[in-house]
């Protein structure tokens, strides 16, 4: 196998597909490794660790065909290394040559006969809103667990709604919630569990893309994005019934700038030590935050804010929060609550295909 290619398009092809591959070797060292194969001008480039799989295509100049599974890190590395312009890869019988400008690598190669052969996704395809799926990935894949004790809190639930596609995602510490009106990606009353690690990826993925089209099989999803392709095997098990944990009223409801707080909230955390809670008092007209930690200091700051309902002091996790309040956009938002003890709901002003649940933390 022998090719050309500009450094920077071969760089980001092998950090793409290279985040699909394991560091963690096991039985299958070749899982470190990305297989490369070239066919006339066409390399495609793939990466698994048998959960998620990333393969892309990109053209290059290519002048003889063949495979190769090179270490997914060490050619990364080599190749966003190299100067700017022309990268030439060349593979002999044992050794393969990585070069550009006056640098030459030579790096050996892993078993291609050891690399597993992947399967082919579903031949049924949907398309779905590129920008809209974005949107939502970035609001919801946040609040799923990194627990693997609890791999069924790892995933992201995807639910045919009567209006369209639901995505949710919990930690058991808060909940997100988009709604995506007219999408038809499922059956009716069809759900699927899909990692959220895959997701994030996804979501790296879309960008300014045109079209994401989905390909669902029995145990697998497949989306592809231009010319990339993402598979990851779905979860199996039961996502808890998150609809009983969303509160059907809130007696009280404050309006605030979502800048302003935003602002507010990375000010006070810096005194928020070791997930020190931040308090939130409201009052009719404004919305103070303070933390307190113990023999390092506290931070007050005070917003404006409007208040409809009860003046009440509620405490949160400052990365909670602040992720929330991220998410949700728009220019105001509303935290609406019940007590300083039942979970609180946060919205953008105006949308109601959102919604960011998070639980209080008691404080004395």
């Amino acid at each position: 196998m022998k090719f050309r290619c500009e450094r920077d398009v071969l760089a980001d092809a092998l950090a793409t597909a290279g985040r699909a591959a394991t560091g963690r070797t096991g039985t299958l060292p070749v899982l470190s490794g990305l297989r490369l194969e070239l066919v006339g001008d066409k390399l495609t480039v793939t990466g698994t660790d048998l959960e998620l799989t990333i393969q892309l295509e990109t053209e290059v100049g290519g002048e003889r065909d063949g495979a190769v599974v090179l270490p997914a890190r060490l050619s990364s590395d080599i190749v966003r290394s190299l100067s700017p312009g022309k990268v030439e890869v060349s593979v002999d019988a044992e050794d393969v040559s990585i070069s550009g400008g006056r640098s030459q690598f030579t790096v050996r190669p892993l078993s291609i006969d050891d690399y597993p052969r992947l399967a082919s996704p579903a031949s049924t395809a949907v398309t779905l809103p590129t920008a809209e799926v974005g949107e939502a990935l970035r609001q919801v894949v946040r609040a799923a667990s990194t627990d693997e004790s609890r791999v069924v809190l790892t995933g992201v639930l995807l639910t045919a709604e009567a209006d369209g596609l639901r995505m949710v995602a919990t930690d058991s510490y808060r909940l997100a919630v988009r709604d995506l009106p007219g999408a038809s990606a499922l059956g009716a009353d069809q759900k699927v569990l899909v990692p959220g690690r895959a997701l994030s990826e996804l979501a790296r993925l879309v960008g300014n893309a045109p079209e994401l089209t989905l390909r669902l099989g029995e145990r697998e999803a497949t989306f592809e994005v231009g010319s990339t392709r993402l598979t990851t095997r779905l979860i199996e098990g039961e996502f808890p019934d998150y609809r009983r944990l969303i509160p059907p009223t809130h007696p009280n409801k404050l309006t605030v700038s979502r800048d302003a707080l935003l602002e507010a909230i990375r000010r006070v955390k810096i005194l928020a030590r070791d997930a020190t809670p931040i308090r939130l008092q409201m009052t009719a007209d404004s919305l103070r935050l303070s933390a307190i930690t113990q023999d390092v200091g506290n931070a007050v700051e005070e917003i404006d804010a409007v208040l409809e309902g009860t003046e009440m002091t509620i405490a949160f996790n400052p990365e909670f929060l602040n992720a929330g309040v991220e998410a949700v956009g728009g220019d105001e938002v509303t935290l609406e609550t019940q007590d300083a003890a039942r979970p609180a709901v946060l919205r953008a002003v105006g949308r109601t295909d959102y919604l960011y649940l998070l639980m209080p933390v008691r404080v004395s």
